[in-house]
Formats: C-alpha cells, structure tokens, sequence
C-alpha cells in the first residue's frame, strides 16, 4: 500500500524576526510566572509553602534556560525591553 498524504495547510516556516519575538516573549511570560511563584509564597499557608518552592525553583530554572537562549541568540535585556514596550504601544 503506497499511499501518498497531502497536508491540507502548508507548513509555514518563521522568519528569524518571529522566532525572536517568540523567546522574547517566553523570557516575558517566564518572568512573570516567577514573581507570581514568589507573592504567593509569601502569602501561603503552612500547607502550601513546599509547592510554593517547588514553583519558584521550576520557574527559576525555566528563566536562566530562556535567557540563556536569548544571549547565545544575541539578544539583550535592552532588546526585550524595547520589543515589549512597542508591542504594549501598539498592541
């Protein structure tokens, strides 16, 4: 049996611009999960406190992941800044 399968959607490559904006926007979302992690823990109840570490420690090790990305990419805080801040203006 030779059966030849068409994807009905073209797979669409992105641009190196996206795949940026993409990172930049994982180290966003993983900086904001991170804090999140941490007011909670401040505010836990006893019974709460070790999934509380547990999350910042995961959130923690996910932002040096993705920054770490983003450096070897040549990407620099002043960049996501600068991305973050024109796509809230336009956004």
């Amino acid at each position: 049996m030779d059966n030849n399968y068409l994807k009905e959607t073209p797979i669409i490559e992105k641009s190196d611009e996206e795949k940026k904006i993409e990172l930049i926007m994982s180290v966003l979302k993983a900086k904001r999960e991170l804090d999140l992690a941490i007011k909670n823990f401040e505010t836990a109840e006893e019974g709460l406190i070790d999934y509380y570490v547990y999350q910042i420690k995961a959130s923690k090790s996910k932002l040096d992941f993705l920054v770490n990305k983003a450096k070897k990419r040549g990407i620099s805080l002043d960049m996501i800044e600068e991305l973050y801040f024109r796509k809230n203006q336009v956004g």
